[in-house]
């Protein structure tokens, strides 16, 4: 049996951090897919979202379109039907659910480029074309970048604007090509090759603007697929909207949703860096005079506090005498103010003490007995009674009853 003792070297999660952990391996393992299936439990709320479930005879998965995305529909997603879709493969951490979030979504039966997308992808993805394992790093500060696209088209000016507002330090090669067109493939695969040849670029950027799926379909090409695949020099594909998604870049090293934004991925912004860097140094030059001045005065006070341990004794020597003196003042006030009420007390109870009214020269007559004689009813003729002075008692005998 296991103990605790013998678990405490291993990872232990928390519910979040599994989930999380889970979903990032599934969102960078994955990534996009293709799939096809039937809706099911479709909802569509005011929100624009569109929310559903895929399945097929043998199982289902939890789906969500977001606004952003949808909004080149050309159906109204219903109960039962057919589509292809292509989603990222995500967890829903709160609830722990597996789903897809949907980028596209087409209703099922386009057509053999359609076919022939989803043949050669999943025939590169089994060699492992795809895999994470295989991409390569960008360098951090480029020092020469290289740009394949074609030099009359409207991406290689988004790029050549970004790169000058970005990163205007580095120099810029591009290499020309068709990006559309049946011989749109050799040449990018000529130019990727002549790329890593020369070796004067640290970084590729292939791009296009946006098209039909015949259009980019230069970029479904195998030979451009596998020259990209090939590449001792990182690339970064911008092809198309960001909806769009070919063979390319599943293979390339990193995939941007536009030209734009690859440019915008490999390149630092030198004017956020020197903003960046003095926001830093006036932020540490603040932390180091914070610290300075809470250590002096901390110092300060310590010295302040600083006591010979004599002075410790004579204090504690002084509180003691105090109290003492407190206490001796506080008994002395007890004493005499119980000694007053005690005082006071015994005037009061000797007032209307019965030896009070006798000392003031009366006298209390009773019967033998002990019964207070107070009328002459009570008494008989030759009666012995017993009488109390304020001092002494004596006894008598009734001779004569006078009456009132």
């Amino acid at each position: 049996m296991h103990t605790l003792m013998e678990n405490k070297d291993k990872e232990i999660f928390t519910v979040q951090q599994l989930n999380q952990t889970a979903r990032t391996l599934l969102e960078q393992n994955l990534q996009f897919v293709w799939v096809k299936g039937e809706l099911s439990n479709v909802a569509l709320p005011r929100s624009g979202h569109i929310y559903f479930t895929l399945k097929d005879e043998h199982a289902q998965v939890r789906c969500a379109m977001f606004k952003g995305n949808n909004r080149r529909l050309n159906f109204i997603p219903a109960e039962g039907m057919a589509v292809l879709l292509r989603a990222q493969v995500s967890l829903y951490e709160e609830r722990g659910d597996y789903q897809l979030i949907i980028t596209h979504l087409e209703q099922w039966g386009l057509g053999q480029l359609q076919q022939a997308y989803e043949a050669l992808k999943n025939k590169l993805q089994a060699e492992g074309l795809f895999e994470q394992a295989h991409k390569k790093p960008f360098p951090r500060f480029p020092r020469h970048i290289g740009v394949i696209t074609s030099q009359t088209g409207a991406a290689i000016q988004d790029i050549l604007s970004v790169l000058k507002r970005r990163y205007p330090v580095a120099p810029i090669t591009i290499y020309h090509t068709q990006v559309q067109g049946k011989a749109a493939g050799k040449e990018i695969v000529r130019a990727i090759q002549l790329a890593n040849k020369q070796k004067i670029s640290d970084v590729l950027i292939l791009a296009r603007g946006g098209g039909s799926l015949e259009d980019l379909w230069c970029f479904n090409e195998e030979s451009v697929a596998r020259a990209i695949f090939a590449s001792e020099l990182p690339i970064v594909t911008g092809i198309g909207h960001e909806i769009d998604f070919t063979i390319a870049d599943f293979v390339a090293d990193l995939r941007a949703p536009t030209p734009s934004a690859a440019a915008e991925t490999i390149t630092p912004d030198s004017a956020e860096l020197m903003r960046l860097f003095e926001q830093k140094k006036l932020h540490l030059i603040q932390v180091i005079l914070r610290k300075l001045q809470q250590y002096i005065q901390k110092v300060d006070f310590l010295e302040k506090r600083l006591i010979h341990p004599g002075q410790y004794l004579q204090r504690a020597l002084q509180m003691c005498l105090h109290y003492q003196e407190r206490l001796t003042l506080l008994m002395e006030h007890a004493f005499a103010r119980y000694q007053n009420r005690f005082s006071v007390s015994s005037a009061k109870l000797h007032a209307v003490s019965p030896l009070a009214t006798l000392s003031r020269g009366y006298a209390i007559t009773t019967t033998l007995e002990g019964q207070v004689i107070q009328d002459t009813h009570q008494l008989n003729i030759g009666q012995e009674v017993k009488t109390q002075l304020g001092k002494g008692t004596f006894l008598s005998k009734i001779s004569k009853i006078i009456p009132d």
